[in-house]
């Protein structure tokens, strides 16, 4: 649950307008460029992807080739929060990206007043958890109204 939560935000805020557009039969079979192919640069930047780069349809691919090259006029701050949210989608399994493409999909089609509302309580949410050290950005969001129960992971437990 918490990865995919994850996966939703990575999508909401990485705006994947193609990731969802396309179906299982309409994929391309084209898979080019292949990772040997990439620079060193691009290489680099996607480095969080290496592992799976093979098993991106060539929209994907194209899609995260775009980023990288964006990348180097990236603030810091921005760059850093792209390669995290990278990581968190590449340690997603097939089925939570493709639960988080849907859910993308599901909000991108809201009317706006209904987006804004969403991202506002995304904030609302984000503010909270920075708010609790206790309380990881992974973890479930709480209900309105009920207060957050501090988790101990199994590496704070110790």
């Amino acid at each position: 649950m918490a990865k995919a939560w994850v996966a939703l935000i990575a999508c909401v805020f990485l705006s994947l307008p193609a990731a969802g557009a396309q179906g299982g039969a309409e994929r391309s079979r084209n898979t080019s460029p292949a990772w040997s192919e990439l620079t060193a640069q691009q290489q680099e930047i996607l480095a969080p992807l290496s592992k799976e780069w093979g098993e991106l349809d060539a929209t994907r691919r194209k899609k995260w080739m775009a980023i990288a090259k964006r990348y180097p006029k990236m603030t810091p701050e921005a760059q850093e929060r792209l390669q995290k949210r990278m990581v968190d989608w590449a340690m997603l399994t097939p089925e939570q990206r493709r639960a988080a493409r849907e859910r993308y999909q599901q909000i991108k089609s809201l009317p706006p007043d209904k987006r804004r509302q969403v991202n506002r309580q995304w904030r609302a949410y984000q503010r909270a958890v920075a708010s609790q050290p206790d309380l990881s950005p992974s973890d479930p969001p709480v209900p309105p109204g009920q207060a957050a129960t501090p988790r101990t992971s199994p590496s704070k437990a110790r």
